[in-house]
Protein backbone atom coordinates (compact mmCIF):
# COMPACT_ATOMS: atom_id res chain seq x y z
CA UNK A 1 0.00 0.00 0.00
CA UNK A 2 1.35 2.96 -0.93
CA UNK A 3 1.63 6.28 0.89
CA UNK A 4 1.13 9.46 -0.18
CA UNK A 5 3.86 11.69 -0.67
CA UNK A 6 4.95 15.15 2.02
CA UNK A 7 6.37 16.53 4.85
CA UNK A 8 6.73 13.49 7.84
CA UNK A 9 4.54 14.60 10.77
CA UNK A 10 6.64 13.58 13.08
CA UNK A 11 9.76 16.04 12.12
CA UNK A 12 7.16 18.94 11.32
CA UNK A 13 6.10 18.23 15.25
CA UNK A 14 9.85 17.95 16.15
CA UNK A 15 10.88 21.40 15.07
CA UNK A 16 8.51 23.79 16.39
CA UNK A 17 8.85 23.51 20.07
CA UNK A 18 12.45 23.59 19.48
CA UNK A 19 12.10 26.92 17.34
CA UNK A 20 9.75 28.29 19.45
CA UNK A 21 12.61 27.58 22.62
CA UNK A 22 14.94 29.40 20.37
CA UNK A 23 13.26 32.47 19.81
CA UNK A 24 12.35 32.45 23.75
CA UNK A 25 15.90 32.53 24.35
CA UNK A 26 16.87 35.28 22.22
CA UNK A 27 14.30 37.42 23.43
CA UNK A 28 15.37 36.80 27.14
CA UNK A 29 18.93 37.45 25.77
CA UNK A 30 18.02 40.38 24.47
CA UNK A 31 16.07 42.14 26.89
CA UNK A 32 19.04 40.59 29.29
CA UNK A 33 21.29 42.60 27.15
CA UNK A 34 19.68 45.73 26.77
CA UNK A 35 18.54 46.57 29.85
CA UNK A 36 21.75 45.61 31.90
CA UNK A 37 24.31 47.72 29.42
CA UNK A 38 25.78 50.31 30.81
CA UNK A 39 29.55 52.42 30.24
CA UNK A 40 31.25 55.36 31.88
CA UNK A 41 31.89 58.58 29.99
CA UNK A 42 31.80 62.05 30.77
CA UNK A 43 29.30 64.62 30.80
CA UNK A 44 30.29 68.52 30.59
CA UNK A 45 33.50 68.13 33.38
CA UNK A 46 32.44 65.53 34.86
CA UNK A 47 32.96 61.56 35.19
CA UNK A 48 29.61 59.75 34.82
CA UNK A 49 28.20 56.02 34.46
CA UNK A 50 25.12 56.08 31.71
CA UNK A 51 22.94 52.42 32.29
CA UNK A 52 19.96 51.98 30.19
CA UNK A 53 16.36 51.98 32.00
CA UNK A 54 13.13 50.84 30.93
CA UNK A 55 11.07 53.86 32.09
CA UNK A 56 10.95 55.88 29.15
CA UNK A 57 13.62 58.84 30.48
CA UNK A 58 16.19 60.23 30.17
CA UNK A 59 17.38 61.13 33.71
CA UNK A 60 20.43 62.92 34.88
CA UNK A 61 21.11 62.06 38.52
CA UNK A 62 22.95 65.15 39.97
CA UNK A 63 23.49 63.33 43.88
CA UNK A 64 23.07 65.77 46.63
CA UNK A 65 21.66 68.23 43.87
CA UNK A 66 18.87 66.45 42.68
CA UNK A 67 17.52 64.99 39.20
CA UNK A 68 16.89 66.56 35.39
CA UNK A 69 14.96 64.20 33.97
CA UNK A 70 13.31 64.62 29.79
CA UNK A 71 11.40 62.19 28.05
CA UNK A 72 13.17 59.50 26.66
CA UNK A 73 13.55 59.72 22.29
CA UNK A 74 14.38 55.78 22.72
CA UNK A 75 11.77 53.41 21.34
CA UNK A 76 10.09 50.72 23.55
CA UNK A 77 9.92 52.72 26.65
CA UNK A 78 13.85 52.57 27.04
CA UNK A 79 15.80 55.62 29.14
CA UNK A 80 19.01 56.40 30.27
CA UNK A 81 19.98 56.93 33.62
CA UNK A 82 23.41 59.03 33.76
CA UNK A 83 25.02 59.24 36.97
CA UNK A 84 26.97 62.06 37.39
CA UNK A 85 29.91 61.91 39.98
CA UNK A 86 32.13 64.10 41.96
CA UNK A 87 29.74 66.86 42.36
CA UNK A 88 31.01 69.34 44.95
CA UNK A 89 29.46 69.64 48.40
CA UNK A 90 29.63 73.52 48.07
CA UNK A 91 27.56 73.60 44.82
CA UNK A 92 24.45 72.13 46.73
CA UNK A 93 24.77 75.32 48.99
CA UNK A 94 22.18 78.32 47.36
CA UNK A 95 24.01 80.81 48.92
CA UNK A 96 24.78 83.24 45.96
CA UNK A 97 28.30 83.70 46.60
CA UNK A 98 29.56 80.41 47.51
CA UNK A 99 27.51 78.79 44.73
CA UNK A 100 28.76 80.91 41.86
CA UNK A 101 32.38 79.98 42.50
CA UNK A 102 31.58 76.28 43.06
CA UNK A 103 29.93 76.61 39.49
CA UNK A 104 32.36 79.37 37.65
CA UNK A 105 35.35 76.52 37.55
CA UNK A 106 32.83 74.14 36.03
CA UNK A 107 30.85 77.24 33.29
CA UNK A 108 33.64 76.71 30.53
CA UNK A 109 33.68 73.09 30.66
CA UNK A 110 29.86 72.98 30.36
CA UNK A 111 29.89 75.58 27.71
CA UNK A 112 32.51 73.56 25.50
CA UNK A 113 30.33 70.64 25.92
CA UNK A 114 26.77 71.55 24.64
CA UNK A 115 28.86 73.60 21.79
CA UNK A 116 29.16 70.11 20.57
CA UNK A 117 27.27 67.62 22.18
CA UNK A 118 26.82 65.45 19.25
CA UNK A 119 29.96 63.74 20.07
CA UNK A 120 29.14 62.63 23.65
CA UNK A 121 25.85 61.43 22.04
CA UNK A 122 27.42 59.92 19.79
CA UNK A 123 29.71 57.70 21.71
CA UNK A 124 27.69 56.90 24.97
CA UNK A 125 25.23 55.29 22.34
CA UNK A 126 27.59 53.26 20.41
CA UNK A 127 29.92 52.32 23.52
CA UNK A 128 26.02 51.52 24.83
CA UNK A 129 25.13 49.05 21.68
CA UNK A 130 28.40 47.13 21.61
CA UNK A 131 27.64 46.48 25.04
CA UNK A 132 24.45 45.40 24.64
CA UNK A 133 25.33 43.05 21.87
CA UNK A 134 28.28 41.47 24.09
CA UNK A 135 25.68 41.03 26.87
CA UNK A 136 22.97 39.43 24.92
CA UNK A 137 25.50 36.86 23.46
CA UNK A 138 26.88 36.39 26.66
CA UNK A 139 23.28 35.52 28.11
CA UNK A 140 22.52 33.46 25.05
CA UNK A 141 25.83 31.23 25.16
CA UNK A 142 24.72 30.89 29.33
CA UNK A 143 20.97 29.81 28.06
CA UNK A 144 22.26 27.52 25.57
CA UNK A 145 24.89 25.78 27.70
CA UNK A 146 22.36 25.63 30.79
CA UNK A 147 19.98 23.90 28.09
CA UNK A 148 22.48 21.54 27.19
CA UNK A 149 23.90 20.90 30.68
CA UNK A 150 20.25 20.02 31.66
CA UNK A 151 19.85 17.48 28.49
CA UNK A 152 22.95 15.50 29.80
CA UNK A 153 21.84 15.32 33.69
CA UNK A 154 18.43 14.42 33.02
CA UNK A 155 20.01 11.65 30.50
CA UNK A 156 18.48 10.22 27.52
CA UNK A 157 15.93 7.81 29.36
CA UNK A 158 15.02 10.70 31.34
CA UNK A 159 14.20 12.79 28.85
CA UNK A 160 11.95 10.38 26.57
CA UNK A 161 9.59 10.04 29.52
CA UNK A 162 9.17 13.19 30.55
CA UNK A 163 9.12 14.13 26.78
CA UNK A 164 5.79 11.87 26.55
CA UNK A 165 4.30 13.02 29.56
CA UNK A 166 4.17 16.77 28.67
CA UNK A 167 4.02 16.30 25.06
CA UNK A 168 -0.22 16.20 25.23
CA UNK A 169 0.54 20.10 27.04
CA UNK A 170 3.84 21.27 25.11
CA UNK A 171 2.21 23.80 22.26
CA UNK A 172 -0.25 25.32 24.80
CA UNK A 173 2.16 25.29 27.54
CA UNK A 174 5.63 26.60 25.67
CA UNK A 175 3.02 29.51 24.08
CA UNK A 176 1.83 30.56 27.10
CA UNK A 177 5.32 30.92 28.58
CA UNK A 178 6.48 33.44 26.04
CA UNK A 179 3.44 34.97 25.89
CA UNK A 180 3.63 35.73 29.92
CA UNK A 181 7.39 36.65 29.40
CA UNK A 182 6.13 39.14 26.64
CA UNK A 183 3.96 40.51 28.92
CA UNK A 184 5.83 41.08 31.83
CA UNK A 185 8.89 42.53 29.96
CA UNK A 186 6.17 45.21 28.01
CA UNK A 187 4.20 45.73 31.71
CA UNK A 188 7.83 46.63 33.32
CA UNK A 189 9.25 48.76 30.79
CA UNK A 190 5.77 50.69 30.06
CA UNK A 191 5.65 51.32 33.61
CA UNK A 192 7.28 54.42 33.19
CA UNK A 193 8.25 57.57 35.84
CA UNK A 194 6.07 59.28 33.39
CA UNK A 195 3.34 56.87 34.39
CA UNK A 196 4.23 57.49 38.54
CA UNK A 197 3.61 60.21 40.82
CA UNK A 198 6.99 61.96 41.22
CA UNK A 199 8.35 65.04 43.16
CA UNK A 200 9.33 66.73 39.93
CA UNK A 201 8.12 70.35 38.86
CA UNK A 202 9.10 72.17 35.33
CA UNK A 203 12.11 73.81 34.89
CA UNK A 204 12.99 77.23 34.53
CA UNK A 205 12.11 78.71 31.60
CA UNK A 206 15.69 79.46 31.01
CA UNK A 207 15.49 75.98 28.73
CA UNK A 208 13.02 77.75 26.47
CA UNK A 209 14.33 77.05 23.16
CA UNK A 210 17.12 74.49 24.33
CA UNK A 211 17.66 70.75 24.09
CA UNK A 212 16.01 70.74 27.60
CA UNK A 213 13.00 72.32 27.05
CA UNK A 214 10.61 70.80 29.32
CA UNK A 215 12.57 69.10 31.48
CA UNK A 216 11.44 68.07 34.91
CA UNK A 217 13.87 68.78 38.19
CA UNK A 218 14.01 67.75 41.31
CA UNK A 219 15.40 68.61 45.13
CA UNK A 220 17.90 71.29 45.38
CA UNK A 221 19.13 71.76 41.56
CA UNK A 222 15.64 73.79 41.15
CA UNK A 223 16.57 76.38 43.05
CA UNK A 224 20.14 75.91 41.34
CA UNK A 225 18.50 76.18 37.58
CA UNK A 226 16.67 79.31 38.64
CA UNK A 227 19.28 80.92 40.02
CA UNK A 228 22.05 80.28 37.57
CA UNK A 229 21.18 78.57 34.67
CA UNK A 230 20.28 81.51 32.82
CA UNK A 231 23.58 82.22 32.77
CA UNK A 232 25.13 78.82 31.01
CA UNK A 233 22.38 79.48 28.30
CA UNK A 234 22.92 82.58 27.76
CA UNK A 235 26.63 81.82 27.63
CA UNK A 236 25.69 78.96 25.04
CA UNK A 237 23.47 81.24 22.98
CA UNK A 238 26.26 83.84 22.93
CA UNK A 239 28.99 81.40 21.34
CA UNK A 240 26.65 80.09 18.89
CA UNK A 241 25.89 82.92 17.65
CA UNK A 242 29.85 83.79 17.56
CA UNK A 243 31.16 80.94 15.73
CA UNK A 244 28.06 81.06 13.05
CA UNK A 245 29.25 84.59 12.28
CA UNK A 246 32.40 83.38 12.28
CA UNK A 247 31.85 80.54 9.98
CA UNK A 248 29.90 82.59 7.38
CA UNK A 249 32.81 85.13 7.21
CA UNK A 250 35.00 82.37 6.67
CA UNK A 251 33.21 81.06 3.81
CA UNK A 252 33.14 84.93 2.56
CA UNK A 253 36.87 85.51 2.63
CA UNK A 254 38.00 82.11 1.14
CA UNK A 255 35.87 82.92 -2.05
CA UNK A 256 36.61 86.10 -2.40
CA UNK A 257 40.46 84.78 -1.95
CA UNK A 258 39.18 82.44 -4.36
CA UNK A 259 37.94 84.73 -7.24
CA UNK A 260 40.93 87.03 -6.93
CA UNK A 261 43.35 84.21 -7.50
CA UNK A 262 41.16 82.77 -10.48
CA UNK A 263 40.80 86.30 -12.04
CA UNK A 264 44.29 87.51 -11.59
CA UNK A 265 47.12 84.47 -12.29
CA UNK A 266 49.83 84.77 -9.99
CA UNK A 267 52.99 86.34 -11.45
CA UNK A 268 56.82 84.49 -11.80
CA UNK A 269 58.69 84.95 -8.51
CA UNK A 270 61.40 86.22 -8.45
CA UNK A 271 64.68 86.34 -5.86
CA UNK A 272 63.03 88.94 -3.70
CA UNK A 273 59.60 87.56 -3.71
CA UNK A 274 57.74 85.91 -1.41
CA UNK A 275 54.45 85.63 -3.25
CA UNK A 276 53.14 83.22 -5.65
CA UNK A 277 55.19 79.82 -6.33
CA UNK A 278 56.65 78.06 -9.51
CA UNK A 279 54.11 76.97 -11.59
CA UNK A 280 53.37 73.66 -11.33
CA UNK A 281 50.51 71.22 -12.54
CA UNK A 282 48.16 72.56 -9.61
CA UNK A 283 46.40 68.96 -10.37
CA UNK A 284 48.69 66.97 -8.89
CA UNK A 285 49.11 68.73 -5.39
CA UNK A 286 48.50 67.63 -2.27
CA UNK A 287 46.57 70.11 -0.34
CA UNK A 288 47.13 69.91 3.37
CA UNK A 289 45.19 71.99 6.63
CA UNK A 290 47.13 72.39 9.12
CA UNK A 291 45.26 73.35 13.05
CA UNK A 292 47.59 73.39 16.32
CA UNK A 293 47.12 74.45 19.56
CA UNK A 294 43.11 73.64 19.99
CA UNK A 295 42.95 73.19 23.58
CA UNK A 296 39.56 71.60 23.39
CA UNK A 297 37.54 74.71 21.71
CA UNK A 298 34.96 72.92 19.91
CA UNK A 299 33.61 76.13 18.77
CA UNK A 300 36.34 76.15 15.99
CA UNK A 301 35.40 72.53 14.64
CA UNK A 302 32.87 73.87 11.98
CA UNK A 303 35.24 76.38 10.95
CA UNK A 304 37.48 73.20 10.62
CA UNK A 305 35.20 71.47 8.34
CA UNK A 306 34.24 74.35 6.42
CA UNK A 307 38.03 75.11 5.57
CA UNK A 308 38.52 71.86 4.75
CA UNK A 309 35.62 71.51 2.15
CA UNK A 310 36.49 75.05 0.64
CA UNK A 311 39.90 74.36 0.23
CA UNK A 312 39.55 70.50 -0.97
CA UNK A 313 41.48 69.36 1.21
CA UNK A 314 43.63 65.85 1.17
CA UNK A 315 45.06 66.01 4.35
CA UNK A 316 44.09 67.51 7.93
CA UNK A 317 47.39 67.99 10.09
CA UNK A 318 47.38 68.16 13.84
CA UNK A 319 50.46 69.54 15.91
CA UNK A 320 49.33 68.37 19.03
CA UNK A 321 47.76 70.18 22.69
CA UNK A 322 43.96 69.31 21.19
CA UNK A 323 42.81 69.17 24.67
CA UNK A 324 43.20 71.54 27.69
CA UNK A 325 44.57 68.89 30.89
CA UNK A 326 44.67 65.62 28.52
CA UNK A 327 41.53 64.30 31.24
CA UNK A 328 39.11 61.42 30.40
CA UNK A 329 36.31 63.88 30.23
CA UNK A 330 38.03 65.53 27.19
CA UNK A 331 36.73 62.81 25.09
CA UNK A 332 34.21 65.29 23.35
CA UNK A 333 36.42 67.25 22.55
CA UNK A 334 38.93 65.29 20.24
CA UNK A 335 35.70 63.30 19.02
CA UNK A 336 33.98 66.34 17.96
CA UNK A 337 37.46 67.73 15.72
CA UNK A 338 37.96 64.07 14.42
CA UNK A 339 34.21 64.33 13.01
CA UNK A 340 34.23 67.91 11.83
CA UNK A 341 36.93 66.34 9.35
CA UNK A 342 34.77 65.18 6.01
CA UNK A 343 35.20 61.53 5.33
CA UNK A 344 37.58 60.78 2.71
CA UNK A 345 40.13 62.94 4.04
CA UNK A 346 43.31 61.92 6.50
CA UNK A 347 43.44 63.30 10.02
CA UNK A 348 46.62 62.71 10.85
CA UNK A 349 48.40 64.05 14.30
CA UNK A 350 51.23 64.25 16.95
CA UNK A 351 50.01 64.20 20.63
CA UNK A 352 51.07 67.42 22.32
CA UNK A 353 52.17 68.01 26.04
CA UNK A 354 48.28 68.92 27.00
CA UNK A 355 47.67 65.61 25.52
CA UNK A 356 47.59 62.70 27.55
CA UNK A 357 47.13 58.78 26.29
CA UNK A 358 43.60 58.27 27.41
CA UNK A 359 42.96 61.73 24.73
CA UNK A 360 45.21 60.32 22.41
CA UNK A 361 43.46 56.67 22.30
CA UNK A 362 40.14 58.14 22.17
CA UNK A 363 41.23 60.55 18.91
CA UNK A 364 42.44 57.58 17.27
CA UNK A 365 38.85 55.65 18.15
CA UNK A 366 37.55 58.62 16.73
CA UNK A 367 39.62 58.57 13.00
CA UNK A 368 42.68 59.85 13.98
CA UNK A 369 46.00 58.66 13.00
CA UNK A 370 48.23 59.42 15.32
CA UNK A 371 51.94 59.51 14.84
CA UNK A 372 54.42 57.06 17.04
CA UNK A 373 57.75 57.28 16.19
CA UNK A 374 57.21 55.63 12.85
CA UNK A 375 56.95 56.63 8.99
CA UNK A 376 53.49 56.96 7.70
CA UNK A 377 52.36 57.81 4.21
CA UNK A 378 49.28 59.88 3.36
CA UNK A 379 49.08 60.36 -0.62
CA UNK A 380 52.37 60.25 -1.23
CA UNK A 381 53.67 62.20 1.70
CA UNK A 382 56.19 60.95 4.15
CA UNK A 383 55.19 61.89 7.50
CA UNK A 384 57.50 61.82 10.75
CA UNK A 385 56.49 62.31 14.52
CA UNK A 386 55.92 61.17 17.65
CA UNK A 387 54.00 62.19 21.22
CA UNK A 388 55.33 64.91 23.12
CA UNK A 389 57.80 63.58 25.89
CA UNK A 390 56.60 65.98 28.03
CA UNK A 391 52.91 66.11 29.87
CA UNK A 392 51.62 69.44 31.53
CA UNK A 393 48.85 69.10 33.75
CA UNK A 394 47.06 71.94 35.03
CA UNK A 395 46.65 72.48 38.68
CA UNK A 396 48.71 68.72 39.27
CA UNK A 397 52.68 70.07 39.48
CA UNK A 398 52.44 71.63 35.88
CA UNK A 399 55.12 69.99 33.57
CA UNK A 400 57.15 66.67 33.63
CA UNK A 401 58.27 63.78 31.71
CA UNK A 402 55.95 61.95 29.92
CA UNK A 403 57.81 58.71 30.28
CA UNK A 404 61.81 58.19 30.73
CA UNK A 405 62.56 59.88 27.52
CA UNK A 406 63.68 63.58 27.32
CA UNK A 407 63.61 66.04 24.95
CA UNK A 408 66.82 65.80 23.58
CA UNK A 409 66.25 61.89 23.74
CA UNK A 410 63.85 61.88 21.40
CA UNK A 411 65.10 64.52 18.68
CA UNK A 412 68.12 62.06 18.27
CA UNK A 413 65.65 59.20 17.67
CA UNK A 414 63.73 60.72 15.23
CA UNK A 415 66.67 62.53 13.55
CA UNK A 416 67.82 58.78 13.57
CA UNK A 417 64.49 57.43 12.41
CA UNK A 418 64.53 59.82 9.83
CA UNK A 419 67.96 59.18 8.45
CA UNK A 420 67.53 55.38 8.19
CA UNK A 421 64.69 55.29 6.29
CA UNK A 422 65.38 54.34 2.79
CA UNK A 423 62.10 56.49 0.89
CA UNK A 424 62.79 59.18 2.51
CA UNK A 425 60.82 61.88 4.88
CA UNK A 426 58.87 64.84 3.93
CA UNK A 427 57.63 65.88 6.97
CA UNK A 428 58.20 65.80 10.39
CA UNK A 429 55.19 67.10 12.77
CA UNK A 430 56.28 67.44 16.24
CA UNK A 431 54.23 69.96 19.01
CA UNK A 432 57.40 71.04 20.49
CA UNK A 433 59.74 73.04 17.86
CA UNK A 434 62.99 72.03 19.79
CA UNK A 435 62.73 68.22 19.54
CA UNK A 436 62.80 68.92 15.39
CA UNK A 437 66.14 70.87 15.41
CA UNK A 438 68.31 67.68 15.07
CA UNK A 439 66.71 66.30 12.00
CA UNK A 440 66.54 69.46 10.48
CA UNK A 441 70.40 69.52 10.55
CA UNK A 442 70.60 66.33 9.22
CA UNK A 443 69.06 67.43 6.15
CA UNK A 444 67.26 63.81 6.53
CA UNK A 445 64.03 65.83 6.76
CA UNK A 446 63.09 69.18 4.40
CA UNK A 447 60.57 70.72 6.20
CA UNK A 448 59.22 70.60 9.87
CA UNK A 449 55.79 71.70 11.16
CA UNK A 450 55.08 72.36 14.94
CA UNK A 451 52.71 74.31 17.50
CA UNK A 452 53.37 74.36 20.90
CA UNK A 453 54.18 78.43 21.65
CA UNK A 454 50.96 80.25 20.67
CA UNK A 455 52.43 82.25 18.03
CA UNK A 456 53.75 81.80 14.50
CA UNK A 457 57.31 81.48 13.20
CA UNK A 458 58.19 81.06 9.53
CA UNK A 459 57.99 79.35 7.38
CA UNK A 460 61.84 80.15 8.20
CA UNK A 461 65.03 78.15 7.13
CA UNK A 462 66.86 76.28 9.67
CA UNK A 463 69.76 73.87 9.30
CA UNK A 464 69.31 71.58 6.59
CA UNK A 465 65.48 72.65 6.67
CA UNK A 466 62.20 74.70 6.61
CA UNK A 467 60.29 75.07 9.98
CA UNK A 468 56.78 76.60 10.40
CA UNK A 469 55.84 76.94 13.88
CA UNK A 470 51.67 77.52 13.82
CA UNK A 471 50.14 79.88 16.06
CA UNK A 472 47.13 78.70 17.84
CA UNK A 473 43.79 77.59 16.11
CA UNK A 474 41.51 78.31 19.66
CA UNK A 475 43.07 81.71 19.82
CA UNK A 476 44.53 80.64 22.90
CA UNK A 477 46.54 83.99 24.45
CA UNK A 478 48.05 83.87 28.09
CA UNK A 479 45.47 83.79 31.11
CA UNK A 480 42.68 83.57 29.05
CA UNK A 481 40.24 80.39 28.31
CA UNK A 482 40.48 78.60 25.19
CA UNK A 483 36.32 78.22 24.62
CA UNK A 484 33.66 80.48 23.94
CA UNK A 485 33.58 83.59 21.40
CA UNK A 486 37.68 83.98 20.62
CA UNK A 487 39.79 85.63 23.12
CA UNK A 488 42.43 85.76 20.48
CA UNK A 489 43.32 85.72 16.72
CA UNK A 490 42.74 81.98 15.72
CA UNK A 491 45.31 80.27 12.73
CA UNK A 492 44.75 78.16 10.44
CA UNK A 493 46.98 77.30 7.45
CA UNK A 494 46.74 76.00 3.77
CA UNK A 495 49.88 74.60 2.55
CA UNK A 496 50.07 72.52 -1.12
CA UNK A 497 52.42 69.80 -1.43
CA UNK A 498 53.92 69.19 -5.24
CA UNK A 499 54.57 65.16 -4.78
CA UNK A 500 57.23 65.13 -8.25
CA UNK A 501 59.29 67.43 -6.23
CA UNK A 502 58.63 65.96 -3.25
CA UNK A 503 58.69 69.53 -1.33
CA UNK A 504 55.96 72.19 -0.01
CA UNK A 505 54.77 74.89 -2.71
CA UNK A 506 53.01 77.72 -0.76
CA UNK A 507 50.97 78.23 2.03
CA UNK A 508 48.06 80.51 2.93
CA UNK A 509 47.64 81.67 6.37
CA UNK A 510 43.68 81.81 7.76
CA UNK A 511 42.91 83.81 10.36
CA UNK A 512 39.57 84.04 12.31
CA UNK A 513 39.16 87.62 15.03
CA UNK A 514 37.32 88.14 18.76
CA UNK A 515 35.37 90.22 16.35
CA UNK A 516 34.22 87.21 13.96
CA UNK A 517 35.71 88.42 10.68
CA UNK A 518 38.15 86.11 8.99
CA UNK A 519 40.89 86.84 6.04
CA UNK A 520 42.54 84.13 3.62
CA UNK A 521 46.53 85.67 2.46
CA UNK A 522 47.27 84.96 -0.38
CA UNK A 523 49.41 81.91 -1.68
CA UNK A 524 52.93 82.40 -0.30
CA UNK A 525 55.69 80.61 -1.69
CA UNK A 526 57.97 78.30 0.63
CA UNK A 527 60.64 78.82 1.28
CA UNK A 528 63.43 76.64 -0.82
CA UNK A 529 65.31 74.38 1.85
CA UNK A 530 69.11 75.64 2.52
CA UNK A 531 72.03 74.17 0.76
CA UNK A 532 75.00 74.82 3.60
CA UNK A 533 73.02 74.34 7.52
CA UNK A 534 72.16 77.60 9.61
CA UNK A 535 72.81 78.19 12.58
CA UNK A 536 70.43 76.46 15.09
CA UNK A 537 68.80 77.94 18.05
CA UNK A 538 68.74 77.83 21.61
CA UNK A 539 67.79 74.42 22.26
CA UNK A 540 64.87 74.51 24.34
CA UNK A 541 61.75 76.40 23.90
CA UNK A 542 59.66 78.96 26.53
CA UNK A 543 57.57 77.75 29.52
CA UNK A 544 55.13 75.10 27.86
CA UNK A 545 52.21 77.43 27.38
Amino acid sequence: MSHPSGPDPGVERRWWPRALLAVGAVLLALVFGITTASVESSLGPHEARYDVTTDDTVTVDLGPLGTLQIDSPLPLTLGVRVTVQEIPASVTELDQSKTLQALSGDLQSYLQFFSGPQATVQDVARALVTQALERTALALVVLVAAWWLFRVLLGAARRAELRQQVRPHLRSGLAAAVAVALVATVLTSSLGQRDQPTASRPASAVFDGTPLEGARVTGRLGGVIDTYGGQVVAELRKNEKFYASANASLKAAWDDRADTLAAWPAPEPTASSSASPTPVDEADLVTVVLVSDLHCNVGMAPLIRTLVQRSKADLVLDAGDTTLNGTSVEQYCVTTFARAVPAGVELVTSPGNHDSRQTTKNYAKAGATVLDGSVIEVDGLRILGDRDPNETRVGAGGTALAGKESAQDEADRLAEVACDDGDGVDLLLIHTPAVGEEALASGCVPAQISGHLHKRYGPERLGLGVRYISSSTAGATLGQPTVGPLNGIAELTVLRWDPGTRRFVDYQLVQVRPDATASVSPRLRWPAAPEEPAPAGPRGTPSPV
